[in-house]
């Protein structure tokens, strides 16, 4: 439908200034639409691990719903300045209240992944219908090449994603999260989109008509400032549901969910990103099955600890009175200073973060084996969950312990975490991989390895399992590393001479006649 003559030249008396505000206003929509698709994908990732997967199913959603969404433009295309505002409103609201909508879900009702789908499907469709309608809005205002509006367009559309790709994890992501982050892209989705388009092309919809749609606009805010003024409740009430009534502690940092939970005097549970990390009754096996047999097998003044931001494997380790220095490498330094100021935590690790020889970095633990510095190590500890209990698979690559093996003194030695297990073997099946592939890893990387385990689980207490459960490690060295425990630390509650020995007689003879290939960054070779 073509505008009113007084209309058309106004717009025409201004062109080129109508011209770029449509631009910009598609500038901003491509910053908005890409920020609600990492929004997305980090919560996922948040919530459920695996960023491979999140990623790959939000954005191949996302791309084929913004296709069909463009489709359905073609019929929106008459009044376009209407349809343009109707779809940043919707868009808005959408995307805005996503992040909150779907923890919601998460928590109560459990169908995540099929929101989330759902939920992407049409945040996409409203993306893909905003090319089209904004195309034949700058027609609307000068009529010209189609080719040269097109390229005009997509520039301003590609340099606004830039510029949301930015700053959604360098300025978004660490000062507002992904909840508040959303509804403040919502925001200015809302008068960015659609108040541009109605005031620009204020004559297009009916006096009726532009009064509700400029309704509707402040309705999205409203709406927003409320969702960001109550954002906080409804997550303190997600996390209640989720985890009980007794949080102690709760934050979103940059790498992960932290959540701490239970009385003061324990038992403590902490939570990151979702998984139950540490069970405070059940943590020592794990910890000391880690630390004492690696110490015990030779010299143990320098310690490098991956992980453990906890501080408990640290405490086993400054039991040892061998030990002179210790560095501890952990990529969130909110986890270090949660485990140092928080008391129950703090008496759970025995306050080993405060202890004068530990040195804490706070760095990826694989960004800094590639820089660090010209030392040796006595013993590295990788405190890093196995691929089998949500641990990144690049921690436990072939790549990562060649980086970690150039670090070892000559007689060093590398303990690792293979995962929780049962009597049926690692990964509590006796044809499971994933032990032999990170001892395949460490094999390749020039290592001999002697695998080992503990009875009992780490969260036996804060979630039962099989009663037959164990924890699986591996110890390797240069030469094949004896199992032992040393004399200059207390007895382990968890372990003994004979325990260790039988393990490892058990899990050898489960050892596959013909290896599995080794975890690399670009996968199994």
């Amino acid at each position: 439908m073509p505008l009113p003559a007084r209309r058309r030249s106004r717009l025409r008396s201004r062109p080129r200034l109508a011209r770029l505000a449509v631009l910009l206003a598609a500038f901003v929509c491509a910053a908005c639409g890409l920020v609600y698709e990492l929004e997305l994908v980090a919560l996922g990732d948040y919530l459920l691990g695996d960023t491979v997967t999140q990623t790959s199913v939000v954005l191949s959603v996302m791309v084929f719903a913004m296709g069909l969404g463009s489709l359905l433009a073609k019929r929106l295309t008459r009044r376009p300045a209407t349809a343009f505002a109707l779809v940043e409103c919707a868009l808005a609201l959408t995307g805005g209240l996503s992040v909150l909508a779907l923890y919601s879900c998460w928590a109560w009702i459990g169908r995540y992944q099929a929101a989330m789908v759902g939920l992407t499907c049409l945040i996409g469709i409203l993306i893909g219908a905003e090319i089209p309608l904004l195309m034949t809005l700058i027609q609307r205002i000068r009529r010209e090449d189609a080719g040269r509006a097109v390229a005009d367009l997509f520039a301003a559309d590609y340099v606004g994603a830039l510029i949301g790709g930015l700053a959604f994890p360098f300025l978004m992501l660490p000062r507002l999260g992904p909840g508040d982050g959303a509804l403040l892209t919502g925001a200015v989705n809302a008068v960015a989109g659609a108040a541009v388009v109605l005031w620009l092309f204020r004559e297009e919809p009916a006096p009726r008509i532009r009064r509700l749609l400029w309704g509707g606009c402040t309705l999205v805010l409203a709406v927003l400032a409320a969702a960001a003024v109550g954002s906080d409740r409804i997550e303190h009430a997600a996390r209640h549901a989720l985890y009980g009534d007794q949080v102690r502690y709760a934050t979103r940092s940059r790498y992960q969910e932290i959540v701490l939970t239970g009385p003061a005097d324990g038992p403590l549970r902490l939570y990151l990103d979702g998984r139950l990390a540490v069970c405070g009754p059940d943590e020592y096996r794990g910890s000391e099955a880690l630390v004492h047999p690696a110490l015990a097998a030779g010299p143990d003044s320098r310690v490098l600890l991956l992980g453990g931001g906890d501080g408990l494997a640290l405490r086993e380790v400054l039991r040892h009175r061998g030990v002179r220095s210790v560095r501890l490498v952990d990529a969130d330094p909110a986890l270090p200073r949660l485990a140092g100021t928080d008391p129950g935590l703090a008496t759970l690790n025995g306050h080993s973060l405060d202890d004068p020889r530990v040195r804490t970095t706070a760095a990826d633990p694989m960004a800094w084996l590639r820089s660090a510095p010209a030392e040796e190590y006595d013993v590295v500890l990788a405190d890093l969950p196995a691929p089998s209990d949500g641990g990144p698979v690049k921690f436990h690559s072939e790549e990562f312990y060649g980086l970690a093996a150039r670090l070892l003194a000559p007689d060093g030695r590398i303990a690792v975490r293979g995962g929780e297990g049962g009597s049926g073997g690692a990964d509590g099946d006796a044809g499971g991989s994933g032990l032999w592939q990170i001892e395949a890893g460490l094999r390749a990387a020039g290592l001999r390895t002697t695998p080992y385990a503990v009875q009992g689980s780490a969260r036996a207490t804060c979630r039962p399992g099989p009663p037959d459960a164990t924890q699986d490690f591996l110890l390797a060295a240069a030469t094949p590393p004896p199992l032992a425990l040393a004399d200059d630390a207390p007895p382990p509650r968890a372990l003994t001479p004979d325990t260790l020995r039988s393990s490892t007689i058990r899990l050898t003879t489960l050892r596959p006649p013909r290896p599995p290939a080794p975890l690399t960054l670009l996968g199994p070779r």
